[in-house]
């Protein structure tokens, strides 16, 4: 049986059959050359095992590559062994069942309590400053999301009870409280609201210039804005209002429970992802209530 170079046909296939650009092909057969290499002489990588093949991405693992980049090696290895396949030289494709390492979802970094503070210090009279600063208030007191805060009308504030209705994710609806500045900020803007055209608002609670209900874009782009001209270092939007919310809560109560009713979370893991607590926060809530942390009377 003649030796066929299956790697240099998989380049043919890739490239007048499913039309990849240069670029792409190169990165495929990188990734196939490197799983080859560390193979070693002993075994092709046409005529790998699963347990081989596992063996590959355990050491890329090792080697510190990230989970990234282990899944598109990965996926490199699964449309090799599909092509093979298509090519009667397979029965299996031994990848098929291999999983690479979970991806971490890059969590948001919330501002600390000081910039926030600092993004919030607005004063004037102007009726868009003291609308921008109730949104913004609004945002860090109760964890709203944009939508939910967009879609706020005038009677869904209930002042007595310093408490706003939200229209959530899938229709549920939950009330939330509001701090004390934060209402001081919406009673202030409520008194100015008739200022603006509101003809064609309804009542929408945060209304524009031109009279209509303030569109998620701009309520973005007023954040941006304030965020420049209070001089932070961070760019300024809606959910990294939202984060610190949670992260400042968490930090305080401990409460994730808690924290998951007011962000509206279905699922407390969505919550255990979200607020992400610094090591040295949690070690030392641990080291005030564990038991078996607390140091005794008398030792040194």
């Amino acid at each position: 049986m003649p030796h066929i170079d299956w790697q240099a046909k998989y380049c043919q296939y890739l490239t007048s059959e499913r039309q990849l650009s240069a670029y792409t092909i190169r990165n495929y057969l990188y990734e196939l050359t490197r799983a080859q290499s560390i193979l070693g002489d002993e075994v092709l990588l046409q005529d790998a095992s699963r347990e081989q093949l596992q063996k590959v991405l355990a050491k890329l693992h090792r080697q510190g590559l990230s989970p990234r980049s282990i899944s598109l090696h990965l996926s490199a290895q699964k449309q090799f062994f599909e092509f093979l396949l298509t090519e009667k030289r397979l029965e299996i494709n031994p990848a098929k069942t291999l999983s690479a390492p979970k991806q971490n979802k890059p969590l948001p970094k919330n501002m600390d309590v000081d910039a926030v503070s600092h993004l919030l210090d607005i004063n004037g009279d102007d009726p868009l400053a003291i609308r921008d600063k109730a949104i913004m208030e609004l945002f860090y007191s109760s964890g709203l999301r944009l939508a939910e805060l967009a879609g706020l009308n005038c009677d869904d504030i209930q002042l007595n009870n310093a408490e706003v209705k939200v229209m959530g994710k899938g229709s549920k609806q939950r009330i939330v409280p509001v701090g004390k500045v934060a209402m001081e900020a919406l009673r202030l803007w409520l008194t100015r609201r008739g200022d603006m055209p509101t003809q064609d608002a309804g009542d929408a609670l945060f209304v524009s210039h031109q009279g209509k209900r303030l569109s998620h874009r701009s309520i973005q782009a007023r954040m941006n804005k304030w965020g420049q001209e209070q001089a932070l270092s961070v760019k300024v939007h809606p959910h990294k209002l939202r984060h610190s919310f949670a992260t400042h809560m968490l930090e305080s109560s401990a409460d994730l429970r808690a924290v998951q009713e007011l962000l509206g979370h279905a699922n407390l893991s969505t919550t255990q992802i979200y607020t992400s607590l610094d090591f040295q926060h949690l070690a030392k809530v641990y080291d005030g209530a564990h038991p078996r942390a607390k140091k005794t009377k008398g030792s040194s």
